[in-house]
């Protein structure tokens, strides 16, 4: 069923929050793995490129995703939660959703500060709508890079939380999300 139940989410929020998901732990990794090479490493430039093509697919995927829980809704959180852990679910979702489009959007002002396009994968390139003075360039390289440590955090504290509801609480949580 591609639409979600009252009880479970459905086929296409699956794909999409898996997806997702694995591309952000993946740009996570990639940029740290980044931060280390220097100009004359081999994979200098295919990581780079990779990132940012990988980064801007999030951001669509994001968009899909937020268009999708817009027309269709989740199912509600499970009953025997308690307050806390439902102000904390909402809290956790809503920084996960405004990372999934913070992030993307500041490393693609980083990209095309200077007025250069970024490619995707070669198929096509993804124009610079503006160009940044330094002083911006680097508030977008900050807010990244301190929003993509601060979403590393959160995907763990997410993954616990789903795991601690499905072995502890028992209550059903993390199988709304699986196949």
């Amino acid at each position: 069923m591609l639409k979600n139940t009252e009880e479970r989410y459905g086929l296409l929020p699956k794909l999409l929050h898996w997806f997702i998901a694995v591309l952000i732990i993946g740009l996570i990794w990639l940029g740290w793995y980044m931060v280390d090479l220097t100009y004359y490493d081999r994979w200098y430039n295919d990581s780079l490129t990779a990132h940012k093509a990988l980064g801007l697919l999030v951001l669509a995927l994001a968009l899909v995703k937020i268009v999708w829980t817009l027309v269709n809704r989740p199912p509600p959180l499970v009953a025997t939660l308690r307050t806390f852990e439902r102000v904390a679910a909402h809290a956790a979702h809503g920084l996960l959703y405004l990372a999934m489009l913070l992030i993307p959007v500041t490393g693609y002002l980083i990209s095309t500060s200077a007025g250069a396009a970024v490619s995707i994968f070669n198929w096509f390139d993804v124009p610079a709508l503006v160009v940044l003075d330094d002083a911006s360039r680097d508030v977008a390289i900050e807010v990244h890079y301190y929003a993509s440590y601060a979403v590393a955090v959160l995907v763990v504290i997410h993954a616990l939380a789903a795991l601690k509801h499905q072995f502890i609480d028992k209550d059903g949580t993390l199988r709304r999300m699986l196949w």
